[in-house]
């Protein structure tokens, strides 16, 4: 399937307190195999008022898998060979700034990658990649988010930097103290490498951080802990929901390739010369990369 001939596919991937998506019809567990291993889970093929839609929960359902655990690499690829065309990533993460309480929503627009325990590309040696990331999201995707978050009047800001935090532990003070000085808004586990592969696999992504906490840095509010961020997670995971119910007519209407460039990505990222790469990689690669692979 292809972004530009057969219509969007929109797919969602579901931080913590989000897995699964209410209202889809025709609905299907299935497993979709990855030449980089195995995905968080099955992947819920379903529609929604006859919009196409594949979901994943990024820790699994259940959330059995830890942030530096998640196989980012084969969520992405499975996503690809479902014929995924647009990524929506909804996720928990932290407040940096006093005027995002828990319980807003952050349509994020940069990334701060502070991750060191992960694959980050689909690319290496024998098949060499470098794709443009200034703007990390999709700005299109960002637009249909903010209109369906008016819609639903849930408290929303757009536009923000996600710090991407390793963990699987939260931030000590000096941390999060440094991370207020960058200007960072809000702080989490999971959008990197997730965003950069997307990139890589000529798919519109977008985020919306979903605030649970204040990080450790505030001094009027007790340090995080599972127990305070659950019952926050309990009441954004609804909108979450509504969220995305909201969006996905908005998406479907797209006709052709995305006009930020987002299915276009790789046209002139690969440096490799034709004759240099290596026959294993281009196989490996043939769902993310595959369109410009076989010019």
């Amino acid at each position: 399937m292809t972004a530009s001939n057969n219509g969007p596919v929109i797919g969602v991937i579901g931080g913590s307190g989000l897995y699964d998506i209410d209202g889809l019809t025709n609905t299907e567990w299935r497993r979709v195999e990855s030449s980089f291993g195995e995905t968080s889970d099955e992947l819920l093929f379903g529609e929604l008022d006859g919009v196409r839609m594949v979901f994943l929960p990024r820790h699994g359902r259940g959330h059995k898998i830890p942030p530096s655990e998640v196989n980012f690499r084969a969520n992405v690829d499975a996503m690809k060979r479902a014929g995924v065309t647009e990524i929506l990533s909804v996720s928990a993460c932290g407040s940096l700034k006093e005027e995002l309480p828990p319980g807003s929503f952050v349509i994020c627009d940069q990334f701060i990658d502070r991750t060191f325990a992960r694959e980050k590309s689909f690319f290496g040696k024998g098949l060499v990649a470098h794709v443009a990331l200034g703007d990390p999201v999709c700005r299109r995707l960002g637009d249909a988010l903010e209109d369906a978050a008016k819609e639903l009047g849930i408290q929303h800001v757009r536009g923000g930097t996600y710090l991407v935090m390793e963990g699987p532990q939260f931030s000590t003070q000096a941390e999060s103290n440094l991370y207020r000085s960058w200007n960072c808004d809000v702080i989490g586990m999971t959008n990197m490498p997730e965003a950069k592969l997307a990139r890589e696999a000529e798919m519109c992504y977008a985020t919306v951080a979903m605030v649970t906490d204040y990080d450790c840095w505030h001094p009027d509010h007790d340090h995080v802990t599972v127990d305070s961020i659950i019952q926050t997670l309990l009441g954004n995971a609804d909108k979450g929901r509504a969220l995305v119910r909201t969006v996905a007519p908005k998406l479907a209407k797209r006709t052709g390739a995305c006009e930020c460039g987002c299915h276009t990505a790789l046209e002139t990222a690969i440096i490799t010369a034709p004759d240099a790469r290596d026959p294993a990689m281009i196989q490996k690669l043939e769902a993310v990369a595959g369109r410009v692979l076989k010019g």
